[in-house]
């Protein structure tokens, strides 16, 4: 019961729902747009700025190291979560919206999400050291991976990404982690005195993003492409991927014959998609006008992942404490 009041006043959920309603209710058309996408733009830069400040250099190493958790994770996130978002779209695309069809092969080929993973790691009883390291490595590997693995798997309906969208990429969001790398050893430890306030940049920056993808998608009708059967459909093939990642991620750690805290690890990190990187990387991955529809899934099952990893991490800890007994 605490686990679930506590997720109801999760932050980001609030910053999430505003947005999108921001974006339905005053919506940035015309030429406000294009000033909305530049400041989009420089606040992601930014935030990517932050995370290299942040992400310590001998973590990656470490992780990188540990090929036998690291390895089947990036197998997992990148290969098979893919594939399965490449069905669920293809599934999709019979009674939804193209563009929100193809939203589930976006929504596949995603990193892992690091803050709520970890927490609900910790929660669960996992591996939380492994977890920080595994899911950090996953999101800069995300960085790279997304965008080309999402233009091969999704071949002519994301003809449109191309070699200014990579270039848009490069500057806006790997050049800035690469700066923040390199400057880390003086700035690391002003960043991480002031983590508490950094991560409302986070909040603040996903927000503009979302807000900025909705206003374009309401520009374009999706209020009116939507009755409550293709609500219910959505809802309804988000919630069954959500169940069969979560189900298939915790069999396969098993199979691998991880310790129960390293599964525990492996199942959060696998499972849980970023809207960390899913909202800003659309926001330069798609036109204005597509990236609403393309990123529905995503937030859909962001709400849903952690609405179901608070009970989840609750009876996993609960398990273990009986099993220790």
């Amino acid at each position: 019961m605490t686990t679930r009041l506590a997720l109801l006043r999760d932050p980001m959920i609030a910053v999430l729902v505003l947005a999108t309603l921001a974006g339905f209710v005053v919506p940035a058309v015309g030429e406000a747009r294009a000033g909305a996408q530049m400041v989009t733009n420089g606040a992601i830069f930014l935030l990517f700025l932050v995370n290299g400040m942040r992400v310590p250099r001998d973590e990656i190493r470490k992780g990188i190291a540990n090929w036998r958790f690291f390895l089947p994770l990036f197998i997992w996130v990148f290969g098979i979560m893919a594939v399965a978002g490449l069905g669920v779209s293809v599934l999709a695309s019979s009674v939804l919206p193209p563009l929100v069809a193809l939203g589930f092969l976006y929504l596949g080929t995603l990193p892992s999400t690091i803050q709520s993973a970890t927490s609900y790691t910790a929660i669960a009883g996992g591996n939380v050291a492994l977890s920080v390291v595994g899911a950090a490595l996953i999101n800069i590997a995300g960085v790279f991976v997304t965008a080309p693995l999402f233009a091969l798997l999704g071949g002519g309906e994301v003809a449109q990404i191309g070699s200014e969208a990579i270039v848009r990429i490069g500057l806006i969001l790997v050049l800035p982690f690469v700066i923040g790398q390199v400057v880390q050893s003086w700035t690391h430890k002003w960043v991480m005195d002031r983590k508490a306030k950094i991560v409302w940049l986070d909040r603040i920056v996903i927000g503009i993003a979302v807000y900025v993808a909705f206003s374009g998608a309401v520009e374009q009708g999706i209020a009116t492409m939507f009755d409550v059967t293709g609500w219910a459909v959505l809802i309804g093939l988000t919630l069954v991927f959500l169940a069969l990642a979560n189900t298939a991620a915790w069999l396969a750690s098993g199979l691998l014959g991880f310790a129960r805290a390293d599964r525990i690890a492996f199942l959060f990190a696998a499972a849980q998609k970023s809207v960390a990187i899913g909202a800003p990387l659309a926001a330069i991955l798609f036109p204005p006008d597509v990236a609403g529809f393309a990123i529905a899934p995503l937030l859909l099952y962001h709400l849903l992942q952690l609405i179901i990893a608070a009970p989840l991490a609750s009876a996993l800890a609960a398990n273990q404490r009986l099993v220790g007994a």
